[in-house]
């Protein structure tokens, strides 16, 4: 068995593991932190997600490789280069993960990931199908200043696997850690509706970028989990598509409006 199929199965039985855990500590707690409903349909978006993956990855390699005949400079391997991809590969992380927040169309897909009213390990993995196809097309700038597609991808699956173990209310606050790292008490601000923590708290494993444009926010009040419009349901499909299909009605809609009006405006000045 060759290195990385060992690290993965490593990885499965310590995300395994936590959630075990979490699950005894959940009993204990007044409140609910898990409804099994919710995280069947996890687990069903991530099966999902897990079907599409080679389609997926394929496409993030044809994207990455087509660009590199394109790069500004051959960037040789060494410790140094490492430090800089992480970083470079943060930074560009958290402006994609904030145009996710502000972007109408980007967040009818990032909503997906946002729209549980529960917060735990398995809520981890609920990301839109869809935006595995996106997600490449913000690291090309990476490749063109010469990084490999494996350096800034090996970045991406740090930070990703790192982020699956902040998604808990199991762990309480870390000190001086917080506000320099994405901790569970910062991503739990992330996930909040409470008007103080929306749109807040964008990055991956650091929160240095947060806190340099001014999106950090230390957990301070009580979090509401979820989304401000409401809950979804559990069906997977509506998940993942109902508010992709109620933006587009929307800019339908007005753009018939639009028209009316024009015509009413046209017809009354004749």
């Amino acid at each position: 068995m060759d290195t990385p199929q060992q690290f993965i199965k490593i990885l499965a039985g310590i995300y395994a593991l936590a959630i075990v855990i979490e699950l005894i500590w959940a009993k204990k707690q007044p409140r609910q932190v898990y409804n099994w409903k919710d995280s069947l349909a996890n687990i069903a978006i991530v099966v999902g997600g897990k079907l599409i993956q080679p389609l997926s990855l394929a496409w993030g390699y044809y994207v990455f490789t087509q660009v590199m005949p394109y790069q500004l400079f051959i960037i040789e391997s060494n410790t140094l280069m490492f430090i800089l991809a992480f970083l470079l590969v943060e930074f560009i992380f958290y402006w994609h993960h904030r145009f996710n927040h502000e972007v109408p169309f980007l967040w009818t897909i990032h909503h997906t990931h946002h729209s549980s009213p529960w917060f735990n390990f398995i809520t981890a993995g609920r990301l839109n199908w869809m935006g595995k196809f996106l997600g490449p097309l913000f690291y090309i700038p990476v490749i063109l200043l010469g990084f490999s597609p494996e350096t800034v991808t090996l970045m991406l699956a740090l930070s990703l696997v790192y982020q699956i173990f902040v998604h808990t209310e199991m762990i309480g606050k870390l000190g001086w850690i917080e506000g320099i790292l994405n901790t569970p008490s910062a991503h739990r601000v992330h996930h909040g509706s409470n008007e103080a923590y929306l749109d807040k708290n964008y990055g991956g494993i650091l929160m240095v970028f947060d806190r340099l444009f001014g999106t950090y926010q230390a957990e301070e009040e009580k979090v509401k989990f979820g989304v401000t419009t409401g809950f979804i349901g559990h069906n997977p499909f509506i998940i993942n598509f109902l508010p992709m299909i109620q933006l587009f009605r929307k800019k339908a809609k007005t753009k018939t409006e639009n028209k009316t009006n024009t015509f009413l405006e046209h017809t009354l000045n004749q």
